[in-house]
C-alpha cells in the first residue's frame, strides 16, 4: 500500500502556488519603490559633486584676482592716491591717474596669463585660457566644464569693479559668482 502524504505523520511541506504569487507582488512592489528612490538619489549626487567642482573653480580664480592690484593706473602696494582718486590739497595728495577705461579692461597689450596684475587684465578668461604658471588649459582640468569671467564697473565713478565669474556645469547647470573690488 502506498503510503499517502497528506495522511502520513511526516507531510511534504512546500508553497502553494497562491503564495508564490503573492510572495512575487510584494517583492516586485518592494523593488519598485525601492530603485524609485535610489535612481533619483544618483542624479542629486552627481549634481552636488558638478556644483562642488564649479565651486572650486570659481574660487580659486576669484581668489587669485583678490591678490592683484585694483587697476594698471593703482599702486602695486595699494595706490596713494588710488586711480581715479580727486587730488587731496589738504592732504598735499596729487590726484591718481585716471582709472581704464571700460572699453579698455582685458589684459594689457604684452601681457600674458602669467604676467596679469591688476582685477581687468582677468576680463575675458575662459576655459581655453592657460592655468596660472603652467601650460594646461582650464578646459583640460575642469573637463566639460566652461568657464567665463567678466570685470565691469557697476557704476559711473569707477570706484570698484564687479568680476563675474560664470561657470557651466557638465549638466548645462550656470553657476554664477560675482565679487566686488574696491578701490583703495
Amino acid at each position: 500500500m502506498a503510503a499517502n502524504s497528506l495522511n502520513s505523520p511526516n507531510p511534504i511541506k512546500g508553497f502553494t502556488l497562491i503564495e508564490l504569487v503573492v510572495g512575487m507582488v510584494v517583492l516586485s512592489i518592494a523593488l519598485v519603490m525601492l530603485s524609485s528612490m535610489l535612481f533619483p538619489q544618483a542624479d542629486r549626487a552627481a549634481d552636488t559633486l558638478h556644483r562642488v567642482r564649479s565651486a572650486e573653480l570659481a574660487h580659486s580664480i576669484l581668489n587669485e584676482i583678490w591678490g592683484k592690484r585694483y587697476d594698471q593706473n593703482t599702486n602695486a602696494n595699494g595706490g596713494v592716491p588710488a586711480c581715479g582718486a580727486a587730488a587731496r590739497t589738504d592732504l598735499g595728495l596729487p590726484a591718481g591717474l585716471d582709472c581704464t577705461e571700460t572699453a579698455n579692461l582685458g589684459p594689457d597689450t604684452g601681457e600674458v596669463r602669467n604676467t596679469f596684475n591688476d582685477v581687468d587684465d582677468y576680463h575675458g578668461l575662459s576655459e581655453t585660457s592657460n592655468m596660472l604658471n603652467s601650460s594646461d588649459t582650464y578646459l583640460s582640468q575642469y573637463i566639460n566644464y566652461q568657464l567665463s569671467v567678466a570685470v565691469t564697473y557697476p557704476n559711473a565713478n569707477k570706484n570698484s569693479k564687479l568680476v563675474t565669474v560664470d561657470v557651466t556645469t557638465p549638466r548645462g547647470e550656470v553657476i554664477t559668482y560675482n565679487a566686488i573690488r574696491s578701490n583703495y
